[in-house]
């Protein structure tokens, strides 16, 4: 069973200012850790307390790197690896001391494919996703009909010189996404798998809008 460290987890506040404020929850990429998104935080908005998590597996490289599921090829995830690391995502928001005005969510890379299967698997705990970079599971989910009801917004941002994501994966996003969200989808000319800064000023623009 995937566990969320909580001890590792990156608060943008301390906890008597969490109450009543809106949580965005960050999922780093393969190989990195709860540092790495973190840093975005002064280029969101201020509205939201962000909390920045670290994946519960050791990836095999780089070294200090962490992974969400174990993977053999981008875009291609170890299905029960990413399954176990949405619980562990959910079990760690049912710790909460407090109950959050409401979660967003955003994610790099593995890190948005695992956003994605969280309001996939819990649709209505969520208010929005923001997905950069990353892909959807190609494996159906008990929880989609009810995601494609309530449809909440959902931004993808992806770069056409990213050459990680394969295309295959790319096609089922671009199939899928608008079949059970409200989409917002950007293509950035020229950047690879990487955040741009046109990419976070668009990312700030759909959060406040959700807000």
């Amino acid at each position: 069973m995937y566990t969320i460290d909580e001890d590792a987890v990156l608060w943008s506040a301390a906890g008597e200012d969490r109450e009543g404020r809106s949580l965005l929850l960050v999922l780093h990429g393969y190989g990195s850790n709860e540092t790495d998104l973190f840093q975005l935080a002064p280029f969101l908005p201020l509205e939201p307390v962000i909390a920045s998590l670290r994946a519960p597996l050791v990836a095999p490289f780089p070294m200090d790197g962490w992974s969400w599921y174990p993977v053999e090829q981008p875009g291609r995830p170890d299905h029960a690896g990413l399954e176990d690391s949405t619980s562990a995502v959910l079990s760690w928001l049912d710790t909460l001391p407090y109950t959050p005005d409401s979660v967003g969510l955003l994610g790099f890379s593995q890190g948005g494919a695992v956003a994605i299967e969280l309001l996939r698997a819990a649709p209505e705990r969520f208010s929005f996703a923001v997905n950069l970079s990353g892909y959807v599971s190609d494996l159906p989910q008990p929880g989609d009909p009810a995601l494609a009801t309530r449809r909440p917004p959902v931004f993808w941002g992806r770069g056409t010189l990213d050459d990680v994501i394969p295309a295959k994966a790319v096609a089922h996003t671009t199939q899928w996404l608008p079949e059970h969200t409200r989409l917002v989808g950007r293509i950035y000319d020229g950047l690879p798998h990487a955040i741009s800064q046109q990419e976070l000023a668009d990312v700030r623009g759909f959060i406040e809008r959700q807000l």
